[in-house]
């Protein structure tokens, strides 16, 4: 979140260049930072949140459920392109002989964010109570279910 998403009109901009190709990929740094580093002045805090256990739900949500782009085009920008661009083209694929990659979402499911029940030793987001769809129910990474 560096820089921290501000208005309308610049997450509407963030969406058009998702669907028109500027932005080819969607990821996250994943920047837990502790309490005190978030709990002080605005200029000062640091940047980041938790973003790994809430990135594909809140995207889905917002990107998906809404309309704005399709699975398809959603699956593209958040797994073919990313590999595409860290060379790791046998990666993520459901071929025989290819490392198990993947992650399996349960699309239609609805819950509220948490964050007491994250993995991560950090807490901070500011989508704690935020209610998505999309709950990733397995990670496997290399054939190991996570």
């Amino acid at each position: 979140m560096n820089p921290p998403l501000r208005t309308k009109d610049d997450i509407a901009a963030i969406i058009e260049g998702l669907k028109d190709g500027t932005i080819d990929c969607i990821a996250t740094d994943h920047a837990p930072h502790y309490i005190d580093d978030k709990q002080t002045e605005y200029s000062k805090a640091a940047f980041g949140i938790v973003g790994l256990e809430t990135l594909f739900s809140i995207s889905y949500t917002a990107l998906v459920k809404s309309g704005k782009l399709t699975l398809s085009e959603f699956t593209k920008l958040l797994t073919h392109n990313c590999k595409k661009i860290l060379n790791l083209e046998n990666s993520g694929t459901l071929e025989l002989g290819s490392p198990a990659d993947i992650t399996i979402a349960d699309l239609n499911r609805q819950y509220k964010i948490d964050k007491t029940k994250f993995a991560s030793k950090a807490r901070n987001t500011p989508f704690d109570g935020m209610s998505v769809f999309g709950e990733v129910k397995y990670t496997i990474v290399d054939g190991d279910v996570k």
